[in-house]
C-alpha cells in the first residue's frame, strides 16, 4: 500500500472531527453540560479549519478543492441558526452531507 497523499489524509482527519462534532453535539443536546458545549464549539472551529485546509490541499494537489466550498459555505451559516432547534440539526446534517459528497468529489 502506497502513501497516503496529503489531502486524502486531511479530508479523512476533518470526517473524523465533523463525527465527532456531530456526536457531541447530540450529547450536548441531551445532557446540557457547559464542557460538552465548549467541546462542540472546538470541534466546530477545528472542522472548519480542516475543510478549509482539506481544500487548500486538494487544490494543490490538482483535485477538485471547490467541491468542498457548499459545505464550507453551510458551516459557515451556523451562527444564524439556534441550537436545539429543528433548523440547526438540519443544517448540521446538511454540512455533513455536503462535505461527504465534496470529499467523495475531491478524493
Amino acid at each position: 500500500m502506497g502513501e497516503m497523499a496529503p489531502h486524502h489524509l486531511a479530508l479523512l482527519l476533518t470526517a473524523l472531527l465533523l463525527l465527532a462534532l456531530l456526536g457531541v453535539g447530540l450529547g450536548a443536546q441531551s445532557r446540557r453540560l457547559r464542557l460538552a458545549r465548549a467541546l462542540h464549539h472546538g470541534l466546530f472551529f477545528a472542522v472548519c479549519a480542516g475543510v478549509v485546509a482539506s481544500a487548500g490541499l486538494a487544490y494543490r494537489a490538482g483535485a477538485w478543492a471547490g467541491a468542498l466550498l457548499p459545505a464550507l459555505g453551510l458551516l459557515l451559516s451556523m451562527p444564524l441558526t439556534r441550537p436545539g432547534r429543528a433548523d440547526h440539526w438540519r443544517r448540521a446534517l446538511a454540512s455533513a452531507g455536503l462535505f461527504a459528497l465534496g470529499a467523495w468529489a475531491a478524493w
